[in-house]
């Protein structure tokens, strides 16, 4: 059993529980996923940066560490929190404990507390700061309320352009707000030449690269911040290329568009998010990590159509812009949410870029 160690929200409650991973003191914004499996997954998502996260499947790490299934090479979230913490893992593609992964990644983390008290708390009072600690004497409530995440998509975006699959039939620029790898495997699945930009890529270069089609990925904080991005898309946009948006994507082109986000009380984290397809009524269960969502009052009709809605709250979850190639999605696509899921919007995107390229 671990130091002893404590959760101590904004609002003041405090959850005792035991320390593993890095031992250092964390301040974040607490979150809860609800994924029953793909804990790997979900510690490497860049989305999670500055956020501690809290799993509300009670067993984690089960199976492991398994290097192949990382969205990311590092962890950029703050800090994790589970309830039960298995130290013998069993898989036989285990490559380690998730204790020493945490460590090496210099990771906080928090086991044994009411994970289920924690989720309830945060659903009904909505997210909220918290900080990590095996020493109450040092806790800062001022510090603790006034955390903020910062600079979220320049921290975690690549710094310089990448090429990968230089051989393949259609060339895809991938602007990068924090990507997940499996958006760049099933680009490069589909024979696809991607170019992977840093978030403030400008139309300039994008005009140089002359690609068949842009790929906006996934990435943390608040999109209204990313006020170059945004300004870069609304020319971008214009160029007539096919573009698909997923998550901070999705929600940078509404924005550059012209529309509203909004901050959620408490996001959709999980695999197990249901969004219904307004043009045949058809709902899939999908994998989403956000914490903001588009307005749909503030969607323009004469622009976009409302494609997605989340079944639970009616949030938008996907838009198709009514004069370009261009549609975007708040879930993951990549995510693979199950055996007929929405992994086809991938080949949807790949057939305007094949009548582009044409």
């Amino acid at each position: 059993m671990g130091q002893r160690a404590y959760l101590i929200l904004e609002n003041g409650k405090v959850f005792q529980g035991f320390s593993f991973g890095a031992d250092q003191d964390v301040i974040g914004e607490v979150v809860f996923t609800t994924g029953m499996t793909g804990y790997l997954e979900t510690l490497t998502d860049k989305s999670y940066y500055g956020q501690i996260i809290t799993q509300t499947f009670p067993l984690i790490g089960n199976y492991g560490v398994i290097p192949s299934d990382f969205e990311a090479p590092t962890v950029s979230a703050k800090g994790y929190i589970v309830k039960h913490w298995c130290q013998e893992p069993s898989n036989f593609r285990n490559e380690g404990t998730l204790d020493i992964f945490l460590k090496q990644q210099h990771i906080t983390g928090l086991y044994g507390i009411d994970t289920r008290e924690l989720t309830k708390i945060l659903r009904e009072q909505g997210t909220m700061n918290g900080l990590i600690t095996t020493n109450l004497q040092r806790v800062d409530m001022e510090k603790i309320k006034s955390y903020q995440v910062e600079e979220a998509v320049e921290s975690v975006s690549v710094k310089e352009e990448v090429v990968v699959n230089p051989d393949g039939r259609f060339s895809v620029v991938l602007l990068d707000f924090g990507y997940k790898e499996n958006i760049l495997r099933e680009l490069v699945k589909r024979n696809c030449k991607v170019w992977i930009l840093p978030y403030n890529t400008g139309p300039e270069r994008i005009k140089e690269l002359n690609p068949d089609g842009i790929m906006l990925s996934n990435g943390p904080g608040d999109p209204a911040k990313n006020i170059q991005v945004i300004e870069h898309l609304k020319e971008i946009t214009k160029l007539g290329i096919p573009m698909f948006g997923i998550c901070l994507g999705h929600q940078l082109l509404a924005l550059s568009f012209g529309f509203r986000t909004e901050k959620l009380k408490y996001g959709h984290r999980g695999a197990n998010q249901p969004a219904k397809d307004l043009f045949t009524g058809r709902t899939y269960i999908t994998s989403q990590n956000h914490g903001y969502a588009v307005s749909i009052s503030s969607i323009d009709e004469a622009k976009a159509q409302l494609w997605f809605v989340n079944v639970n709250d009616s949030t938008c979850e996907g838009l198709k812009y009514r004069h370009a190639p261009i549609f975007s999605v708040q879930f993951h696509p990549e995510g693979c949410g199950g055996p007929q899921d929405t992994g086809y919007l991938f080949d949807e995107f790949l057939k305007e870029v094949h009548t582009y390229a044409a």
